[in-house]
């Protein structure tokens, strides 16, 4: 709890307990009834009253100054001095005590809600530790260039994007994921600005300035979050502009019209004071911000970032969702698919020696497919691999020619193994399947011994993601890649995908979006999820764009409306179920409070209602739509 909290709780602590004494000296001790008694009292009670609502009659006058005097603050202001001119002391303080408190348990409320999102402010850094000459020197962070190396200490937080130059670690990646299981890095792997070194020092080269660091940017896009209301709290703003003046104005008629007809005065004007006081909106004014805020802070918690109010609500209206493939469902990195043997005097694991070790020395994706698959299954390093070549040469396009232990060989694609006039046959049929992956041949100098499918690993949630969209109501799931006819036929396949576009460009993904737009219906949306810089044309032109945060693309993180920081397509799913609970709690409290107060302001129109009861009906409906407000940030 904010100081400020503390103070105004404190506040409302000492004013209730000298409104309860005084109530007692009235009612049970009726120390007021002899004298100046009454003075006494509208004292006692005046006094409560001003240290209650001093910040209250504040605004109202500054609002009214301001001309935007119709406002929840007028309202509690004239109905409660209303109550003092005749002469209901108790209930003019009441109304204002009453209110403080409803006020307050909004704020805390509000502050609860705010928390989740506040975890993500912490993930700034606070300094940077950069050698200079040999010295470590503790900067501020935008201090750093690029190129520099930073030195981050177990326990302190990565404070620039960068490579790891030296050093293990393990790297707490919940502030950012929402994941609880740490990430092993090693020296050459990327790491990013917001983690938080759990062991080891690491030494890492930056490769980002500050203002451009993933950090900065999730800073950005968490400040701004809120920026873009969704039509529900638009229609509130726009509700509240109507409303206020409108029932000032009816309780100034039922203040005056019926009592110029009976002559009773204090008995409509107390009746519209009452009034006055029920149709105060600040449960609507409140809850239904807070509902959108909560759920923002809901997604955040699971490491999915939603830049605005609006688009949580279109969310709910999600109709066709086009998903890039490369790197959304699948990972957009090689991995070793399956081992073929040809030769009989030859087994998997050696012919995966043969073509790591020939592949140790270059920087192709498939060369380090395959040394990566040898090392994790060995144990060993690359320099062991690469202590066994006598001699290696590189042909571009075709492959490797290395001597490996005093033997040749050849590893590379089927046009060098043509060249070198090797025959390639008996080959299983899984193992023909070019179009799927991509084939390495391994030969000596005389024949084929086998060949190793490699291909891009499908992400191991892309098959429970669709499984998640088609069950969250989704009618129609299309992907997308400029990958060959057969591979997006495999992958769609295997992830449970019936609809699919291939051999696109990045032009040719715009012109089927625009399409799918066409295809919707009028209250639909069309989502589309993507990591590419080339898919950044494609999510600006959606209805919402989801950018996959974690290995995407600066481009396509500003481009998009949602980041999913996890690189995990089943967060989709969770994103739209996360949506739908928000929008039934705006509607729920939409419906009770409205409910409730056309009820009772019904009910203290023709007196069955008094000001005790309007000013506990205002506060409780408040107080109840905020609660339920606050069950957006569950997600489970």
């Amino acid at each position: 709890m904010s100081k400020k909290l503390k103070k105004r709780l404190t506040r409302i602590i000492i004013c209730l307990a000298a409104f309860i004494l005084i109530k007692i000296l009235e009612e049970g001790l009726h120390v007021f009834d002899t004298g100046y008694g009454p003075y006494c009292m509208l004292a006692s009670y005046l006094i409560v009253y001003i240290a209650i609502s001093y910040d209250i009659i504040k605004n109202a006058a500054l609002n009214t100054i301001r001309g935007s005097m119709l406002d929840e603050n007028f309202l509690m202001v004239i109905a409660s001095v209303g109550a003092f001119f005749i002469g209901s002391y108790s209930e003019g303080v009441a109304v204002m005590l009453f209110y403080q408190i409803g006020e307050w348990f909004q704020s805390y409320a509000v502050g609860k809600s705010r928390a989740s999102i506040k975890e993500l402010m912490d993930i700034r850094p606070d300094y940077a530790v950069v050698l200079r000459d040999g010295t470590e020197s503790e900067v501020d962070p935008d201090e750093v260039s690029v190129g520099e190396i930073i030195v981050v200490k177990p326990g302190e937080k990565i404070p620039l994007d960068g490579i790891i130059t030296e050093g293990i670690s393990s790297l707490d990646t919940k502030a950012l994921t929402g994941e609880s299981l740490p990430r092993d890095v090693v020296a050459g792997n990327e790491v990013i600005s917001g983690c938080i070194n759990s062991n080891g020092l690491l030494h890492i080269e930056v490769t980002k300035e500050f203002s451009e660091s993933t950090v900065t940017k999730i800073l950005e896009l968490v400040e701004s979050a809120t920026d873009k209301k969704a039509e529900s709290e638009n229609f509130i703003s726009r509700f509240a502009r109507y409303y206020t003046p409108a029932v000032v104005g009816a309780a100034v008629l039922l203040a005056v019209i019926p009592s110029l007809i009976t002559g009773n005065w204090l008995t409509w004007i107390y009746r519209a004071l009452s009034f006055l006081v029920i149709s105060c909106p600040c449960a609507l004014v409140i809850s239904i911000p807070l509902s959108f805020f909560g759920g923002i802070g809901g997604a955040g918690r699971q490491g999915i970032l939603v830049k605005g109010s609006s688009y949580l609500e279109q969310l709910d209206k999600a109709e066709i969702i086009a998903m890039d493939k490369t790197g959304t469902l699948t990972k957009g990195v090689f991995g070793v698919d399956s081992i073929h043997c040809i030769a009989q005097d030859i087994s998997k694991d050696q012919l995966l020696k043969i073509a790591a070790t020939a592949e140790s020395y270059s920087s192709h994706p498939i060369a380090t497919s395959l040394v990566n698959e040898y090392l994790s299954r060995t144990g060993q390093n690359a320099e062991e691999l690469k202590s066994h070549i006598d001699n290696i040469s590189e042909l571009a396009g075709h492959g490797i020619e290395a001597v490996i232990d005093g033997i040749g060989y050849y590893i590379g694609n089927d046009d060098l193994m043509s060249d070198k006039g090797i025959v390639v046959n008996n080959l299983p049929d899984d193992a023909t399947s070019v179009e799927v992956g991509t084939i390495v041949y391994i030969a000596d100098h005389n024949r084929i011994l086998g060949c190793i499918l490699l291909s891009d690993i499908v992400k191991e949630d892309a098959a429970d993601a669709i499984k998640g969209i088609k069950a969250a109501g989704v009618k129609r799931i299309v992907m997308l890649t400029g990958d060959r006819k057969a591979t997006a036929e495999a992958v769609a396949a295997r992830i449970g995908i019936n609809e699919y576009h291939s051999d696109l460009l990045p032009a040719d993904k715009v012109d089927i979006v625009e399409q799918l737009i066409a295809d919707r219906s009028a209250d639909g949306k069309l989502i589309f999820v993507g990591d590419g810089i080339n898919d950044a044309p494609v999510l600006a032109r959606a209805d919402i764009g989801i950018a996959m945060g974690g290995l995407g693309s600066d481009a396509a993180i500003e481009a998009a409306d949602i980041v999913i920081m996890t690189d995990e397509p089943a967060k989709i799913a969770k994103a739209i179920q996360i949506s739908r609970r928000t929008l039934r709690i705006v509607k729920e409290n939409i419906v009770f409070a409205i409910g409730v107060k056309l009820l009772i302001l019904l009910l203290a129109a023709v007196g069955f209602a008094s000001m005790w009861a309007a000013v506990f009906a205002d506060v409780g409906v408040a107080f109840i739509a905020i609660l339920n407000a606050m069950r957006a940030l569950k997600t489970d």
